[in-house]
């Protein structure tokens, strides 16, 4: 497995503009930092166990009971804690993919199986990922869209996956953390199957929507009580912060700013793929906030030098390098981006050819 490198390490690249993180791109609403100054004043006390308040604002804004919502310190946490609860001896999951599925996996000493997803396809999820499952295993993951290459997975096939994960006692984990930032985001999500699917556990998180990500607040939706109640065992008691609670609840009455994110994405997405591919780079149909797409080796690094941070890939399994992800920001960043992707091209071009 490769090494665990994220996205927004803004710390070792302190002055490069981010491109190599997803989130909402207008910002975390000024509302939520109202939420955590103010919640300054009640620091000094322990954060409420259970998180009541939050959970029942979870609840109205995903139109489900409370009682079948738990909070992470982030969506990783709950993955972590998901693994920690089942302790799975053998798992599939496709690649890429988002690394901290394996890696909390293989936490607990689980088998890792893989889906190889293919370049000739696009990194699509294609009918042999069905032909993957089997009985002997004990857990699931997908991506919709996938994180790094934002191909969307429809809802027809994942009925499927989640029809034979059923039948085999296969738990199905399904990330919709990117989903907010689809066109339709509906006609993808598996939330109204969880009343049936008690093998279903869906992933959610405060960071891209509302561009929380130093907060660290998620969420998993399922109506298995079995299965949450011992996920919080495993999880300490005072997981979510004073602040992050406050944060959240102020977070959640943000549809207008959700909203305006999601038109700017729609609008600058097409715009930035467009210019990529004019300058020579090979870009995959995303449909979330991000882009995916094929350059020379050593575009990030030049990318840097131009003072640009975007997303090196190559530490995802399934990729090599040459494979990178940026986000879609505002007009005037995009512009920035392609013109020190520009600059970064035509320095590489320049170091082959003394070579």
């Amino acid at each position: 497995m490769g090494k665990h490198i994220h996205g927004g390490n803004i710390y070792s690249y302190r002055d490069c503009m981010d491109f190599s993180a997803n989130c909402n791109p207008l910002g975390t609403p000024e509302s939520v930092k109202k939420a955590v100054r103010d919640s300054a004043e009640r620091i000094k006390d322990y954060p409420q166990v259970g998180y009541a308040p939050l959970r029942e604002a979870l609840g109205r804004y995903e139109d489900i009971s409370s009682e079948y919502v738990i909070c992470g310190n982030g969506a990783a946490e709950l993955i972590f804690s998901l693994c920690q609860a089942v302790k799975p001896k053998k798992a599939l999951l496709p690649a890429p993919s988002f690394a901290e599925y394996e890696q909390a996996l293989l936490s607990v000493g689980c088998q890792v199986e893989h889906v190889f997803l293919k370049e000739e396809k696009e990194f699509c999820i294609q009918e042999d990922f069905i032909e993957n499952l089997h009985k002997d295993l004990d857990m699931v993951f997908l991506c919709n869209p996938n994180n790094p290459t934002g191909m969307l997975t429809d809802l027809e096939f994942l009925f499927r996956v989640l029809r034979y994960c059923r039948e085999m006692g296969i738990l199905l984990v399904v990330d919709e953390c990117f989903l907010d930032f689809v066109k339709e985001p509906g006609k993808y999500s598996l939330k109204a199957q969880l009343p049936r699917y008690h093998n279903l556990f869906i992933l959610k998180a405060f960071t891209k929507r509302y561009a929380m990500a130093g907060l660290r607040l998620g969420y998993g939706l399922c109506e298995n009580k079995a299965l949450l109640e011992k996920m919080s065992q495993v999880t300490q008691p005072w997981n979510i912060s004073v602040t992050a609670q406050a944060a959240g609840i102020a977070a959640l009455q943000e549809q207008s700013y959700v909203e305006r994110g999601r038109r700017l994405i729609f609008d600058e997405a097409p715009f930035l793929k467009k210019n990529l591919e004019e300058l020579g780079l090979k870009v995959y149909p995303s449909q979330a906030n991000y882009l995916f797409f094929k350059g020379p080796e050593g575009l990030f690094e030049a990318c840097v030098r131009q003072k640009v941070l975007i997303r090196d890939c190559s530490n995802y399994p399934g990729l090599e390098k040459g494979f990178y992800r940026v986000a879609v920001r505002t007009h005037e960043e995009n512009q920035r981006l392609l013109e020190a992707v520009k600059a970064a091209l035509s320095e590489l071009d320049e170091q082959e050819e003394t070579v």
